[in-house]
């Protein structure tokens, strides 16, 4: 289990990018909801003791994190948002190298241990080419093929499925639902139905502050009759923010649907279901 006390990050200059962040994370998936520049990384950045807090605690298995960063080092797998590669290495000697530097360093071990990883990321076939020249997806199947490297505890994945298209995504969240049942893995995004798809556990992070938390269910089933829906005129769109507490508005058509979020049904809106995008909204705009 990660426990996270109190944390409070300001940078250099003056920007407080984590205010007070409390949270419990047990074992399995765990989505962390936010919009760009809400935090996300920094606190990714924390957890994986790249970057010092200003104040707070974090401790991991009764482990302090920050008295003692190397102790988490060795149980720990990363994949930051952006990663670099050695530009003229295949994926297997890459892999190979990390492994290394992972402690494992005899050959056989290390030879079953690379191949196994390549086969799991469905990467095997392709093992020999060079990571420079592998698709969006295939890169981040590998970024998750070196963060498994000496059998972690705790993984960090930081806005993994941006920018993937379905198929490579859906390959994506199978390989992830696959290794996060017996770890912690940390799943940090701005993409909801990620979270939906693949977390039992979440919170929505805005401003530098855990704004929501609990299960996707449990969050959903809050807003049971809560949330309405109407589509409008694109030119009323202002008046009807104004007037009610739209949560969010999609464009369909030349018309615009908004939900709103009220316990009495209001005219002329009729029932929604509740979503995780409602959950999610709804925890941005009370954060705002």
């Amino acid at each position: 289990m990660l426990s996270i006390k109190g944390l409070t990050h300001i940078y250099d200059n003056g920007v407080k990018a984590l205010n007070n962040v409390n949270l419990t994370i047990p074992k399995g998936m765990f989505g962390l909801l936010g919009p760009n520049g809400a935090g996300k990384s920094s606190l990714m950045r924390t957890l994986a003791t790249l970057q010092q807090p200003t104040s707070g605690r974090i401790l991991f298995s009764e482990d302090d994190v920050l008295a003692e960063p190397i102790k988490l080092r060795r149980q720990l797998g990363y994949l930051p948002q952006d990663f670099g590669v050695y530009p003229r290495g295949s994926a297997y000697e890459l892999l190979d190298h990390l492994a290394v530097l992972k402690g494992i360093t005899n050959k056989k071990d290390r030879k079953k241990t690379v191949e196994a990883l390549l086969v799991q990321t469905n990467l095997f076939d392709v093992r020999n080419k060079k990571v420079s020249t592998y698709s969006g997806g295939m890169r981040q199947r590998f970024g998750i093929a070196q963060a498994l490297l000496g059998k972690p505890q705790l993984i960090i994945v930081d806005e993994p499925t941006a920018g993937l298209d379905p198929e490579e995504r859906n390959r994506f969240h199978n390989l992830l639902a696959d290794i996060g049942e017996d770890i912690v893995v940390i799943l940090s995004t701005h993409i909801v139905e990620d979270v939906a798809d693949l977390c039992p556990n979440m919170a929505v992070l805005a401003h530098g502050e855990i704004v929501s938390q609990g299960t996707p269910k449990k969050l959903i089933e809050e807003l049971k009759g809560r949330i309405w829906k109407k589509t409008i005129d694109k030119s009323d769109l202002t008046q009807y923010q104004q007037n009610y507490k739209v949560i969010s508005n999609h464009l369909c058509s030349g018309k615009v649907e908004i939900r709103v979020e009220l316990e009495v049904q209001p005219s002329g809106f009729e029932a929604a279901t509740a979503n995780l995008e409602d959950v999610y909204f709804l925890a941005l705009n009370q954060g705002a």
